[in-house]
């Protein structure tokens, strides 16, 4: 009987938890009707990111200056609490103790390869400007994680070193770009192209997107 309930609670949790998914990808719809086209990419690359986390990998994010600062964004929306609180396990605020746990959230691992600024100048000055981002996913990466390579034109070139990298290294990518999608969109495996007619109109809906995958992501992850 304990079972039978254990396992009703647990399809129940499951069931209530997609729903809210759901909820935050319907929100972002009504929200930007401008983003409509845009709904299979959007539901994709949540699926390859919730693989990604459900599996131990992490997300490994680049982009050029704005692109760069939403990089940067990204990471503290996934790292930290969004739009919950996160507490820490049980299990995790035994071994801490409540101190340490009433001042930790759960976190999905994300780091930005805009963010290191020693490593980054080290290495465009000794090695190869145009393998910064590269270089950070030939360290960093592994079989189970994804790179999200943000530019708005789609034709950045340390971004699309980045991309070849984590493909030979096994990762899954993705790109967030504009309505052409440049060659961003035939080198990554999945690809969101927002519509926009200039660059400050491109970066203004990434950011909505962005914002939506890491709502449905805490979603999925967290109570």
């Amino acid at each position: 009987m304990i079972m039978r309930l254990f396992l009703w609670a647990s399809v129940h949790i499951r069931k209530n938890r997609k729903g809210n998914v759901m909820n935050e990808l319907e929100r972002l719809m009504k929200r930007y009707p401008h983003l409509v086209g845009c709904r299979e990419a959007i539901t994709e690359t949540y699926q390859v990111l919730e693989e990604s986390f459900r599996n131990g990998g992490k997300l490994l994010i680049c982009g050029n200056g704005g692109s760069a600062a939403d990089s940067d964004h990204i990471v503290g929306e996934l790292m930290k609490g969004f739009k919950k609180q996160r507490p820490v396990p049980a299990d995790m605020r035994e071994k801490l103790g409540e101190d340490l746990a009433d001042h930790l959230q759960g976190a999905l691992p994300a780091i930005s390869l805009a963010g290191h600024a020693a490593l980054s100048t080290a290495f465009l000055n000794d090695v190869a400007p145009d393998m910064v981002f590269a270089q950070q996913v030939y360290g960093y990466g592994n079989e189970n994680d994804v790179l999200l390579a943000i530019t708005t034109s789609g034709n950045s070139g340390n971004v699309l070193h980045a991309v070849k990298v984590a493909q030979a290294k096994n990762m899954k990518t993705i790109g967030l770009t504009g309505p052409k999608g440049g060659k961003l969109k035939e080198a990554a495996d999945t690809c969101i192209c927002v519509p926009g007619s200039c660059t400050a109109d491109i970066q203004e809906l990434h950011l909505p997107v962005y914002h939506a995958l890491c709502a449905m992501l805490e979603e999925r992850f967290f109570e």
